[in-house]
């Protein structure tokens, strides 16, 4: 029905703001760019201490910039974690906590692009989830680019069709079309005709294969070239009207960890051996899985991010639109090869999920300034607007971050949420919390058919000393176990308060 009838009208009706040439804006702030890399961890970045050189670009830049060395996520995946950067609150807050799930309705006019009314106003995301949001935020951007935009040829039909609702298209795509879904198959002929379609696609072939040895970069089955992303992208903002705001949002290093034939084994055989670590509890494998190879891919993965992130920063300079610019390197969560678990898709909140990169690139900054203090993505909005001579946005949750503020605490509460499984306007009843203050990290989770009869299981680290999380502290320290787990327990209590009367 989709396919029969609504296709002249979701081909005809883009975003109306896309349709007129922006107003001419004459305000003097400066500009913002931020780049998130999708499921980029700190804990596989050699700037801040991994032994392979997998950022050689972002050493280099890191010359003008400040890096935050203890930065946080909002949450564990792509849904929280960017609702969180783009609110400027944590995900009980904005409740957008579930997989793919819009944030609440009262944040439409409360996120980062409404905060910046007087700036140009464009987005992009090679990530489907990432367009629940912009889809939301639509009135408050000035030019939407569709996901298509930046695809390869033979992947645009989805994104064309139903630019509206792809979530819901993927998955019909998958079982009608594709012909899979989970391990089901469905016999339609529409899959032979799909067959045909991507055989014939420039994604297979062979000059592609030749360049991507393990299949190019895709998002489902959508294929792209993040160096066409990033020099469209470079292209369209040295002809922007200033100021503007820019959010883009590329998949890599998110699997598949398809990376360029240029950086391909540049890691096999390097003799680095990381950290023996037990399977944890919610590891559901019947065998323990090859932890060794893909994070070798993953971290190869990251060489060609390192590089393409270099070289469009290096545009950006060249042509002097970073001498009014505040540009913005971040990731909405991170990555994991540990305990068992391969991804983020898990309930466990250890460092390499939720520690993600932060970098600053201040206009006029020609030295490093390294930040060692607990910082969290809903810090980032405030920022911004602080900086920018922006009013202060109500809404928001987060801090100022030093070095522009100096009513910082490097005491103060950083909390990370995971809650896929728990219902959007329902009391958070299957949770894991963290709660990162000081020196101490404390894991809360409760409500999983995993912990059995007691239902509750809490972790205690001491992140400072022990990084790799090897020594859980909750028995021998439970004084302070105590007192952090009263706080998670009184924040909840006072979140949960809302919802207690809906379903």
């Amino acid at each position: 029905m989709k396919l029969a009838g609504m296709l002249p009208v979701s081909l005809a009706a883009p975003h109306l703001a896309n349709s007129f040439p922006p107003m001419q804006l004459n305000g003097k702030a400066d500009n913002v760019i931020i780049i998130v890399f999708d499921a980029f961890t700190a804990y596989n970045i050699s700037l801040y201490g991994y032994q392979r050189e997998t950022t050689p670009n972002l050493a280099r830049l890191a010359k003008q910039a400040i890096v935050y060395h203890n930065h946080y996520s909002g949450g564990s995946f792509t849904t929280p974690g960017t609702a969180s950067l783009l609110t400027g609150t944590l995900p009980w807050t904005h409740r957008a906590f579930q997989q793919d799930s819009p944030v609440d309705e009262s944040f439409v006019h409360k996120n980062i692009f409404t905060a910046f009314p007087n700036h140009y106003r464009l987005a992009y995301s090679h990530n489907l989830w990432v367009y629940t949001f912009l889809n939301q935020f639509i009135t408050a951007l000035d030019k939407y680019i569709p996901l298509e935009e930046y695809l390869l040829d033979r992947d645009v039909f989805i994104p064309k069709l139903f630019r509206y609702d792809s979530d819901i298209a993927t998955l019909a795509w998958n079982r009608i079309i594709k012909n899979v879904d989970d391990g089901f198959a469905y016999s339609l002929f529409l899959s032979d005709i799909y067959k045909q379609f991507e055989t014939r696609g420039i994604a297979k072939s062979p000059q592609m294969r030749a360049l991507y040895p393990r299949g190019v970069p895709k998002n489902a089955h959508f294929s792209f070239l993040l160096e066409q992303a990033i020099d469209s992208i470079g292209e369209l903002l040295l002809d922007l009207r200033q100021p503007f705001l820019g959010y883009f949002h590329f998949l890599p290093p998110h699997d598949p960890y398809n990376t360029r034939r240029d950086f391909f084994g540049r890691f096999e055989n390097d003799g680095y051996t990381p950290i023996p670590k037990p399977l944890d509890a919610f590891y559901s494998e019947d065998k323990p899985l090859d932890m060794i190879t893909p994070r070798q891919e993953y971290d190869e993965f990251i060489l060609y991010v390192d590089r393409e992130f270099g070289r469009f920063y290096d545009r950006l300079a060249e042509n002097g639109l970073l001498d009014n610019t505040w540009l913005i390197l971040t990731s909405d969560h991170g990555e994991m090869f540990e305990r068992g678990v391969i991804g983020h898709i898990t309930p466990l909140l250890y460092q390499p999920i939720i520690r993600v990169p932060l970098m600053i690139f201040e206009p006029g900054r020609k030295t490093r300034l390294d930040i060692h203090s607990p910082t969290n993505a809903i810090d980032l909005l405030p920022t911004l607007l602080h900086v920018t001579g922006q009013p202060a946005a109500d809404w928001a949750e987060g801090s100022v971050l030093p070095p522009f503020s100096d009513k910082y605490s490097d005491d103060r509460d950083i909390y990370v949420l995971e809650a896929k499984t728990n219902g959007k306007y329902s009391p958070l009843s299957v949770v894991t919390t963290t709660l990162i203050k000081g020196q101490y990290k404390l894991m809360y989770f409760f409500g999983y058919e995993e912990l059995g009869v007691n239902s509750e299981r809490v972790e205690l680290y001491d992140i400072a000393n022990d990084p790799e999380e090897l020594n859980n502290l909750s028995s021998s320290k439970k004084e302070t176990t105590a007192e952090l787990l009263n706080e998670i327990k009184q924040k909840l209590t006072i979140v949960n308060k809302p919802y207690l009367n809906k379903n």
